[in-house]
C-alpha cells in the first residue's frame, strides 16, 4: 500500500470502549502501512475518558488527541478531527468498532486502484441491531435519496474513506449527525468519485450510542432545513 493514513475517531463518554479502539486501529494501521496516524476527538467526556487517553498516549506515539472544552457533537468533531489529518487519506470511524478495521485496507485500495475520491460503506445486514434503529436508518437514507438525489446506500455508516487533498475542497457546516449526509451531498454535487463497498457491521456491545436519541433526530431536521438552499445549489467544480 503506498497510501499514508490517518483514522479520525470522535469520542464521547466511552470510557467502556476506548482502550481495546485504540489497541486494535494501531495494530491494524500499522500492519496496513508505515505511515499513520490516530487522531482522537474527546468531545468534552464526562466520564474517565480523558484519564484514560492520557495514558494510552504514552504507549501509543502515533495517538494524537484533540480536546473539546464543550461538547460540539459529531459534526463539531468530525471537522475537529479532519482538520488535523495529516495523511494522505482519512477514515473516519466510531470509537465502537462498528466493522472489522481490516477492511480499511480494502477501502484504501479502491481509492488506489479505481480512482476514487471518497468511498462510503454500506452494512451488509442490521438484523441483530434494534428494530427502531433500522427503521430509523432506512427511513433517513431514503428521505436523504429522494430529496438530494444522491445514490448512497448508507449514508450514516460511520466507515468513509476520503482522499485528505478532497476532502480540503469540501466546506463542512454540520455541527451534529447530518454532517455524513452534508460531505456526501456536496461531494456528489461538486463532481467528485463516490465508490460503494459493503461490510459487516457490528452492534454496539457496551456503552450507549445516541445517533437515534431524539434530540440528536431533532438536530438533524434543523440542519437539513437550513442548509437545504445552501446544498441544493452547490456547483461542480472543475476537476
Amino acid at each position: 500500500m503506498k497510501s499514508s493514513l490517518s483514522l479520525i475517531i470522535p469520542v464521547y463518554n466511552e470510557a467502556e470502549n476506548i482502550e481495546r479502539t485504540v489497541r486494535v486501529s494501531c495494530e491494524v494501521l500499522k500492519k496496513i502501512c508505515s505511515d499513520y496516524e490516530l487522531i482522537l476527538v474527546d468531545d468534552a467526556s464526562t466520564d474517565e475518558t480523558p484519564q484514560i487517553l492520557n495514558r494510552l498516549a504514552k504507549q501509543y506515539p502515533q495517538l494524537n488527541i484533540i480536546r473539546h472544552p464543550i461538547n460540539r457533537k459529531l459534526g463539531g468533531a468530525l471537522k475537529t478531527g479532519f482538520s488535523k489529518a495529516t495523511k494522505e487519506i482519512v477514515i473516519y470511524s466510531d470509537a465502537d468498532l462498528p466493522f472489522d478495521f481490516h477492511e480499511i485496507e480494502r477501502a484504501v485500495h479502491v481509492i488506489e486502484v479505481v480512482g476514487a475520491d471518497i468511498v462510503a460503506a454500506y452494512r451488509h445486514d442490521r438484523t441483530s441491531d434494534r428494530w427502531y434503529r433500522i427503521v430509523y436508518t432506512l427511513t433517513y437514507n431514503w428521505i436523504i435519496r429522494l430529496i438530494y438525489r444522491i445514490r448512497i446506500r448508507d449514508v450514516n455508516f460511520a466507515f468513509k474513506a476520503i482522499r485528505r487533498e478532497v476532502l480540503r475542497q469540501i466546506p463542512l457546516r454540520s455541527e451534529g449527525s447530518f454532517i455524513n449526509a452534508e460531505l456526501l451531498i456536496r461531494a456528489q454535487r461538486m463532481g467528485f468519485y463516490i465508490a460503494q463497498i459493503g461490510a459487516d457491521y457490528f452492534v454496539r456491545r457496551v456503552g450507549e450510542s445516541t445517533l437515534a436519541s431524539p434530540r440528536v433526530i431533532l438536530k438533524i431536521i434543523r440542519e437539513m432545513i437550513y442548509l437545504y438552499p445552501e446544498l441544493s445549489s452547490v456547483k461542480k467544480i472543475s476537476l
